[in-house]
């Protein structure tokens, strides 16, 4: 039996201002989605859900708010330059830049944010 990895899912606070954020990195997600209980993105074949925290409540059973991070999202921007612009656009909008743009040791130009709910996202090229 074969599988796929298919949807990563997001459990968000504020499902407009989760969406917002995603927006800003580029996601095409619709403005009406703004007040659902769960909103799906397309993105290359992969799908990026977000469910209120009182759906996921209703899934599980129960849900208690997480503490520290336990995956990372990264996305890969078309160039350093655009990694610059993408958290400064990040930061502007008043999201957290967790860690502002610099060249790692692995040679890629790596920025990280943070969205809506606190997850560290990495911005890469």
């Amino acid at each position: 039996m074969g599988i796929k990895l298919d949807m990563i899912g997001i459990i968000v606070k504020d499902m407009k201002r989760s969406l917002d954020f995603y927006r800003i990195l580029g996601l095409e997600i619709p403005e009406s989605a703004n007040d659902d209980i769960h909103v799906e993105a397309q993105q290359s074949g992969f799908r990026l859900a977000f469910d209120t925290q009182e759906t996921i409540k209703d899934v599980y059973g129960s849900w208690d708010e997480p503490v520290g991070h336990r995956i990372e999202l990264a996305f890969l921007c078309e160039s350093r330059e655009a990694v610059d612009e993408l958290f400064r656009k990040i930061t502007e909008n008043g999201y957290n830049g967790h860690r502002e743009p610099w060249d790692a040791f692995w040679g890629q130009r790596y920025a990280i944010v943070q969205d809506a709910d606190g997850n560290l996202i990495s911005l890469f090229a």
